[in-house]
Order: C-alpha cells, then structure tokens, then sequence
C-alpha cells in the first residue's frame, strides 16, 4: 500500500483546514495510508519532506502565504516553491503543491474553499496532480 504524507503549514489554521479536509476525503476512496504532519509554516515544508522523503510514495504541501507590504513574501514563495521542486527531481517522488499564495485573505479564502467561490481548492488540486503521477506509469507504444 502507497504512503503519502500530507505536511500542513498551519500557521494560517482556518485556511489550511480546508485544504487538509479536501485533500483526506479525496483519498478516502484511494487505497493509500495518509499520514499528516503539522508544521508552523510553509518554510518548515521541505525540511519535513526531506526528513521523511524515505518512507514515503507521494507528499502534499499544504499552506498558505499571504502577500503583506514586505518583501518577505516574495522570498519564502520562491525559496519554498523552489526547495519543494528540487527534492521531488532529486529523490523521485512526486510532491503536489497545494500552498495558497495570495495577495489578501479574500482570495485565500476561495482557494481553501471557506468562500463559495469557482476557483479550485488548492489541496484537492495537489491530491489529484499525486494521484495521476503515481497510478500513471510508462505505457509501451
């Protein structure tokens, strides 16, 4: 049985509950063990991939960055976003990105699925990216 390890940022708690309850109930009906792992924020993400990368099939990265007046936003997205890439090239295994960047709470708010909204929930879109990688092989033509 695949074992996938979802690593939730809750710094930004009310929002990353919706990505975490939409990223369990998609599983729900796969066969894989899903593990959480709770995280101050989404800085701390790929140290705890890394720290688990050899017991686990898959991850998904849950958080959420909000744009403030600093520049600090910009840094942590990138570095994060860019950290998150390169354990998944290097140790082949898929990481779904389901970290909300956003310019005000409004919009992560729609992408977390608090707010009726028409734009995807971040960790439902991280878990279906997952699940196509690991139940899509090669197919020989």
């Amino acid at each position: 049985m695949k074992k996938i390890l979802i690593v939730n940022a809750n710094y930004y708690n009310d929002i990353t509950k919706g990505l975490v309850s939409s990223s369990i109930k998609f599983f729900k009906t796969e066969k894989y063990r899903i593990e959480i792992m709770n995280v101050p924020g989404v800085f701390e993400i790929p140290i705890a991939i890394r720290k688990n990368i050899k017991k686990f099939d898959a991850f998904i990265a849950l958080g959420c960055v909000i744009k403030g007046k600093t520049p600090h936003f910009d840094l942590i997205c990138k570095s994060t976003f860019e950290a998150i890439l390169k354990l998944s090239i290097n140790f082949n295994k898929p990481i779904g990105n389901g970290v909300i960047t956003a310019f005000n709470l409004k919009q992560a708010k729609e992408r977390c699925g608090l707010t009726k909204s028409k734009k995807p929930n971040k960790g439902l879109e991280a878990s279906r990216a997952i699940l196509s990688i690991l139940k899509n092989g090669t197919k020989k033509i």
